[in-house]
């Protein structure tokens, strides 16, 4: 039988070949119960607005033991998505391909591979399940959770999906990152247009991401002066974070714009049919919004009537 610390080395050398930026593993158990309690007053609170499903399996997301049988530890892996070339008008991690099925993909095929030296029985997860994804990452040692509440890898920034690989064997686990490098700097609060987070909490009833994706009704006033030109997400939090200087493309053709997203022009979006859409957008993490709702969006930010 292979050790937990020759097999945790193979990991993390066989996920740096399937092309993940950081990897790092944590021993499975249940949340800080000061995590607990916060993430309980932040949905007592209403911080997340209509997403009902975020108070769903509650217990599963306190404690991932429950979403795999006999779970014993979390491989936790990075996957960049930064693009120097983007569309304006939609958030860079919705450019190329659904991040859910390539992130879940590559996890699969880790888990083949942990299986050409042990029996092991695991579930990959990628924003697809109760979990807290940003916590164990910093709990593997990836990075810490900056002031905009994104992961923040040193020397690298935070344009990274985030990717779990609950198993049922015990590894040789990482020491949680310590610290924050985020200091005195208030970039993020102060680039946010919908002001929806300090250094203590998140709103996102008033996150631009959270309106144009989620949020079904009718968008607040003066949407077109927060959105700016940009209908679906936003990513100001995270270009005005200094730690991005540190970013480099990502080398996973999947996620690249095609080039018809890239030439779609502000009169392209507002004549945009329902088969355009769904062309468009196929492979896309974007077909969530669905066609109405990102309709709604760009003629309250391009419309003819806010002609820019």
């Amino acid at each position: 039988m292979i050790e937990p610390q020759d097999l945790s080395l193979l990991i993390k050398k066989r996920a740096a070949e399937l092309g993940f930026a950081a990897c790092g593993i944590v021993e499975a158990a249940p949340v800080d119960a000061d995590v607990r309690a916060g993430f309980e007053r932040w949905l007592a609170g209403g911080n997340n607005g209509t997403m009902a499903y975020m108070t769903g399996h509650f217990e599963k997301r306190m404690n991932p033991t429950l979403l795999v049988d006999g779970c014993r530890s979390i491989i936790v892996v990075a996957q960049n998505y930064f693009t120097a070339t983007a569309n304006p008008s939609i958030s860079r991690y919705a450019q190329g391909a659904d991040y859910h099925y390539v992130v879940k993909e590559k996890l699969a095929r880790l888990l083949d591979y942990i299986r050409e030296f042990c029996p092991v029985e695991g579930r990959a997860f990628c924003d697809s399940a109760p979990v807290l994804e940003r916590y164990w990452a910093v709990k593997a040692g990836l990075g810490w959770c900056g002031k905009n509440h994104q992961l923040i890898i040193p020397g690298a920034g935070t344009h990274f999906f985030l990717g779990e690989l609950l198993v049922d064997v015990n590894l040789c686990y990482d020491a949680p990152y310590e610290g924050n490098r985020c200091g005195n700097c208030s970039a993020c609060i102060d680039a946010c247009p919908g002001k929806a987070f300090d250094a203590d909490g998140f709103d996102a009833r008033r996150c631009l991401s959270y309106l144009t994706i989620e949020y079904g009704g009718d968008l607040p006033e003066k949407f077109d002066e927060m959105a700016e030109k940009c209908f679906y997400g936003c990513d100001r939090c995270q270009t005005a974070c200094p730690h991005n200087r540190f970013a480099t493309p990502h080398g996973e053709p999947m996620f690249s714009p095609s080039d018809e997203l890239l030439a779609m022009t502000p009169d392209d979006w507002r004549s945009l049919t329902k088969e355009q859409f769904n062309k468009l957008f196929k492979h896309s993490a974007a077909k969530r919004c669905g066609y109405d709702r990102l309709m709604r969006n760009i003629m309250a930010t391009l419309g003819p009537e806010n002609n820019k």
